[in-house]
């Protein structure tokens, strides 16, 4: 058994019937939405490789998406728009994402364990795990399928809009992208109030 298994094997212990995970993808960029899953494993399930998406190459986290998609009890992908970031701003847009992962999902969990260090937005009962997608399998696996979809939906942006070059950089704020913005300025997927600092 796998240490990603420890918090959520003392849950189930003691008492607790069932657990989901619940991380976001997305948080940081100048474009794009705010992506959010909510995995439900099922208890001790090993899936090879299963760790922080961060840390992981694109082609992995595109075949743990499948696995964790085929072998989930349930699952739910969900994002907040850049409109819903603009007038929320970005860390109650997030919750909302979590929000309406958790809601997607088959049925409700007795907990959900939220990536990170605050959890004031979740409507549904909750526990915070900080460097939780490294420690937990459940949102190990929600921070693959939070981040393959944003990552695919950024992919289908940039035929949209190509002078972006989102394929390459995903709407995070690298070199490129801000070239790119100054020399087209803001798409209607950029969060305005992210390019504020911009010089």
């Amino acid at each position: 058994m796998s240490t990603l298994w420890t918090l959520e094997n003392e849950l189930y212990e003691s008492g607790v019937k069932l657990i989901c995970g619940v991380d976001e993808a997305g948080r940081g960029p100048l474009a794009g939405p705010v992506y959010a899953a909510a995995v439900i494993l099922p208890r001790g399930l090993e899936i090879e490789g299963l760790n922080d998406s961060k840390k992981l190459s694109e082609k992995k986290r595109d075949a743990l998406f499948d696995e964790i998609c085929a072998k989930a009890l349930s699952y739910g992908i969900a994002r907040a728009e850049v409109e819903e970031i603009e007038a929320l701003n970005i860390l109650n847009a997030t919750f909302l994402a979590m929000n309406r992962a958790i809601a997607a999902l088959d049925t409700v969990p007795e907990l959900a364990l939220i990536d990170g260090n605050r959890n004031t937005g979740i409507e549904f009962v909750s526990q915070c795990v900080i460097k939780g997608d490294s420690k937990c399998a459940d949102i190990a696996a929600a921070s693959i399928l939070a981040k393959v979809s944003r990552d695919r939906f950024m992919l289908q942006m940039a035929k949209e809009y190509p002078q972006y070059y989102f394929e390459k950089h995903k709407g995070y704020g690298t070199k490129l992208h801000y070239e790119a913005l100054r020399a087209y300025g803001p798409s209607p997927i950029h969060r305005l109030s992210f390019l504020r600092k911009m010089h």
